[in-house]
């Protein structure tokens, strides 16, 4: 920006560098994207993706870890495209793709980061990443009363990509729960691993808290229920359990083992009735020689 020759007051001319400044920090701010390094590329598209709603769980991925290609080893039998997203996520993307298939390499590259993202966690450093999210509670707070918003992390039913979708998992009451976002509730498991918060707690034992002790106490006005009102109903499901098991064994039992033990039966009936056997010490009619 030029200043004019013309004679201004002192306001003006303020006015004027102030305008100069900014002008000058808006291009030097400019050049950072420019004409920087594939590292600043690199954050430029992680940024971009953490950035996006529904990707709060995921932490950064560290530059270095990703151009590791050891770190990498087996997945690009499990992504589709996997060069061209590999590509993508460190910004080094040149070929010129038509909208279609940029959105294919786009897919494959959130994948493909989802699946670095799992392996990352569960070092040292991803360990100490998401330690800070969890310390922020930033996958929210343990919905059961008596847990008292204990915070939560992040956990995958099954380590398989596709299978099922991400749970939290709360060390307090040890149980897992849906997340409340339909964002969060449809991001795969498998970005996360089924090992992730039990590594985390091992590595830092002090995070565990006692385990709880509290527990809901059904009351009718302020009374507990009693509990033989428990007790029998308990009696009544082993009851039915055993009548359910006896029937199918008698079900189950062959034609000529019913017959043999039928038989068997009568016979001890007739020979109590005609006296030729004894009672044992156990109840068992015995045969008098």
């Amino acid at each position: 920006m030029t200043v004019r020759p013309h004679h201004t007051d002192g306001l003006t001319l303020i006015s004027l560098l102030k305008e100069y400044i900014s002008g000058y920090k808006l291009l030097f701010h400019m050049d950072d994207y420019t004409s920087g390094s594939d590292s600043d590329y690199t954050k430029y598209w992680i940024d971009w993706f953490l950035g996006t709603k529904g990707n709060e769980y995921f932490c950064e991925v560290d530059e270095e870890y990703i151009l590791d290609r050891f770190n990498l080893t087996g997945l690009n039998t499990e992504v589709q495209y996997y060069s061209q997203a590999l590509d993508l996520i460190t910004d080094n993307l040149d070929e010129n793709l038509d909208e279609e298939m940029r959105d294919i390499v786009e897919k494959s590259a959130r994948h493909l980061y989802g699946l670095i993202h799992a392996r990352f966690i569960i070092t040292t450093h991803g360990l100490t990443k998401m330690l800070e999210k969890f310390k922020k509670c930033d996958f929210g707070r343990c919905p059961r009363v008596l847990c008292h918003n204990h915070p939560l992390l992040p956990v995958a039913l099954s380590d398989v990509p596709y299978s099922k979708s991400v749970k939290l998992f709360c060390c307090r009451c040890e149980d897992i729960y849906n997340p409340k976002s339909s964002r969060h509730a449809s991001i795969d498991g498998a970005y996360f691993g089924c090992s992730f918060p039990h590594m985390l707690f091992q590595v830092y034992p002090q995070l565990v808290p006692p385990k709880s002790t509290d527990r809901y106490v059904p009351r009718i006005f302020g009374f507990k229920l009693h509990d033989v009102a428990k007790q029998h109903r308990y009696q009544d499901m082993i009851r039915e359990e055993s009548h359910a098991r006896i029937m199918a064994g008698i079900e189950g039992l062959p034609t000529t083992a019913a017959q043999g033990s039928s038989s068997g039966q009568q016979n001890h009936k007739n020979r109590a009735a005609d006296g030729t056997g004894v009672a044992t010490e156990s109840g068992a009619m015995a045969d008098v020689n």
